[in-house]
């Protein structure tokens, strides 16, 4: 039998008991130190791909202080595979954070303007990247593949093992993870849960159509899910700082980290619609734990959360 590789751990908070929810969270930012969350799962299969295919290298893409990047960097590490990130930004950018660490682990840098980036689906375009790096595996931006579905439907494998449950939500960026819940929920069940999207950047209506997309491609019809794209706070990497200090606040009661660029967005969003009576009383929730912990890093670099309010840091993003 498949063997869970994330806990579950039942949250506490006063607005769950007001209104009678049973809320658990699925610790998959604890699945590694580095390559953590949904990146883990996303980037399984796809290096799997890239080495039976021979291939000489892998090649991503992302922005200046993408969770996707770090992840690849050092998952091509781990498996001696050279690499290349395609990044949105200016140079200057490669002594952030993020990107340090990247180059650290070996990741090439190969920084583009906002116009090419915009290219990063065109055939074209790739094919020009393929002429610059030859028999490189190319894998979308976020990981977002056919090959991401498998990794992430086996959440659903484990938490069909682990407990019983209503409703999933997950924060979504590119739409990866999103389908390969519902291709997992599909598989695994023939009475399928509702699964629910959070997403976190603005006029992401778009990515409907990519989940399905994705859906289609195996096969699969799942008609219990959506995605709520009311809840982006501003748009992508975009959160006030009364969304921080929630977030912050959020944290210390439940005793889990979330940051305010994806999974913290999901918890600004369950809160939110708990208020709003969208959930049943007794209604049992799982949320998902995307991870993406080391995007704290930059954003405390770049003086957008004060690094007091994130005292276990350190700890999280230790290699």
């Amino acid at each position: 039998m498949h063997k869970p590789l994330s806990k579950l751990e039942k949250l506490k908070h006063p607005l769950f008991d007001k209104y009678q929810l049973d809320v658990q969270i699925k610790r998959d930012d604890l699945l590694h130190n580095i390559i953590s969350g949904n990146k883990w799962r996303k980037l399984k299969y796809n290096l799997e791909r890239l080495k039976k295919g021979g291939h000489q290298g892998a090649l991503t893409f992302g922005g200046s202080y993408s969770n996707h990047l770090h992840a690849f960097a050092y998952a091509c590490k781990q498996q001696g595979i050279p690499c290349v990130g395609v990044i949105r930004g200016e140079a200057r950018y490669a002594s952030n954070f993020t990107l340090s660490w990247a180059r650290h682990w070996g990741m090439q840098c190969h920084f583009i303007d906002r116009k090419n980036y915009r290219r990063r689906f065109d055939t074209d375009f790739i094919a020009e990247l393929n002429e610059l790096y030859p028999n490189y595996f190319v894998i979308p931006e976020g990981g977002s593949n056919s090959l991401a579905i498998p990794g992430v439907a086996e959440v659903l494998t484990e938490l069909n093992q682990q407990t019983e449950f209503d409703t999933l939500m997950t924060p979504v960026g590119s739409g990866g993870t999103l389908a390969g819940l519902i291709s997992g929920d599909t598989v695994t069940n023939s009475k399928q849960h509702r699964i629910l999207g959070i997403a976190v950047l603005k006029q992401a209506e778009y990515l409907v159509n990519n989940v399905k997309d994705l859906l289609t491609e195996r096969g699969l019809t799942h008609r219990n899910w959506q995605l709520l794209t009311e809840f982006h706070r501003g748009g992508y990497g975009k959160f006030s700082a009364e969304d921080a200090q929630r977030i912050v606040a959020f944290n210390q009661q439940t005793g889990v980290t979330f940051e305010p660029v994806y999974s913290g967005k999901m918890i600004l969003a369950l809160l939110d619609l708990i208020e709003q009576g969208y959930f049943q009383a007794k209604e049992r929730i799982v949320l998902l734990h995307t991870g993406g912990l080391q995007g704290l890093g930059g954003m405390i670099e770049q003086g957008r959360l004060n690094s007091e309010d994130w005292p276990n840091l350190s700890q999280i993003l230790k290699e």
